[in-house]
């Protein structure tokens, strides 16, 4: 994509664009946004500049400050026009903020669970590597289980620019997932335990690839929103339940407890982890419990989730005893939910002791100056829109 393509993305249809050639028509209600097209804006430094007028952003690195966008009133957006494309240096337009993006308030990113300081990033053909790694990294979430946080990144990466260049969409990512969930079903099923971790990782994989794609190619929908968030929450105790039924006679019969106690188990586990969660959200903290405090982010690495799991029964396979890969991801469910619970109480008492909803220990972190250093696009858009 363009930068302003980019942009466009971004905003979507909550505003709409026009030459520099129609500012003079524009009404004394329009607000005027403006963004200079040979740098890179985050996400989130254009969403809060569309809903902020009144701004002038400018790089303090660069001497003269380089002014990269504006949100001004339509009378001054020729103005802060000729000072984006460098026609005058004069950078004092009556009730406008000069701001940079260290002096920007931005909250913690509760769907990424991550704190960064924004970035601007100028844009050249030299450095698109190095943007399409900065905006890679940036749709990358900050806490999340081991094997997605250091295992996948770097091989995503290549598979996501793949993608893009073969204009793979993400539902189609996601849909060759929901494949190997059925194929790594069916091979646990049938005690074809290598062949089916082998379709179990690789979805895992996948299931990496296509949130990335969504985000940095702005193609993120409500469908594949929750046709991606349905095949994860329902596969994994399905796929460790099929697992138990694949194991030899023999096994079966020295795990001590019959199967469906394991499986009544693995269900109680996973669910009641799943509720904890929703909980937390709904009633506490308003974002996820992994969040909430530093030892809650590190849980989140190695808690009974999918991609751990994986790594128990995989390491079961490997010694050739798969009826103790079944018994670790059982009791390391019900470990990892009781460590939730105990966490969920801890916050309840919280919440009741301040008075009111919890913070998270990212949203406290402090936020360094990022100073980095987007041909002009302007958009205009009602007051109040």
């Amino acid at each position: 994509m363009t930068s302003q393509q980019r942009i466009e993305r971004i905003l979507g249809d909550t505003v709409r664009s026009c030459s520099a050639d129609e500012l003079q028509g524009l009404s004394d209600h329009d607000t005027v946004l403006i963004l200079r097209g040979d740098y890179l804006f985050d996400d989130r430094l254009i969403e809060n500049l569309t809903a902020t007028p009144n701004i002038l952003l400018q790089l303090p690195d660069h001497q003269p400050q380089t002014t990269v966008a504006a949100h001004v009133p339509a009378g001054l957006a020729q103005q802060a026009l000729d000072l984006i494309t460098g026609r005058t240096t004069d950078d004092t337009l009556p009730g406008i903020d000069n701001l940079t993006p260290a002096t920007i308030p931005l909250p913690f990113h509760k769907k990424l669970r991550k704190k960064e300081p924004p970035f601007i990033l100028r844009i050249t053909a030299e450095r698109r590597k190095d943007l399409e790694r900065r905006l890679f990294d940036w749709s990358y979430k900050g806490v999340t289980d081991l094997v997605t946080k250091w295992a996948w990144p770097c091989l995503a990466r290549q598979v996501v620019g793949l993608c893009v260049r073969l204009h793979v969409r993400p539902n189609h990512v996601t849909l060759a997932g929901l494949m190997l969930v059925i194929i790594a079903g069916i091979a646990f099923a049938a005690g074809h335990f290598g062949p089916g971790l082998l379709a179990g990782w690789l979805m895992t994989f996948l299931d990496t690839v296509d949130g990335k794609l969504a985000r940095v190619t702005l193609t993120s929908s409500r469908f594949g929103h929750y046709f991606d968030h349905v095949i994860d929450l329902v596969h994994p105790p399905l796929w460790y339940i099929l697992w138990a039924l694949g194991l030899p006679a023999a096994q079966v019969d020295g795990l001590g407890w019959p199967l469906t106690t394991f499986f009544w188990l693995i269900l109680a586990g996973y669910i009641g982890g799943r509720l904890v969660e929703g909980s937390f959200q709904l009633l506490l903290g308003k974002f996820s419990i992994f969040c909430w405090q530093p030892v809650d982010s590190w849980f989140r690495l190695i808690t009974a989730r999918r991609n751990p799991n994986l790594i128990l029964l995989t390491l079961s396979h490997l010694a050739g005893r798969p009826d103790l890969g079944l018994v670790a991801v059982t009791l390391w469910t019900v470990a990892s939910t009781v460590f939730l619970l105990g966490r969920l109480a801890t916050a309840g008492y919280d919440r009741l002791r301040q008075g009111r909803p919890l913070d998270s220990w990212l949203a406290e972190a402090d936020t360094p100056r990022y100073q980095h250093s987007l041909a002009a696009r302007i958009f205009t858009g009602r007051k109040g829109r």
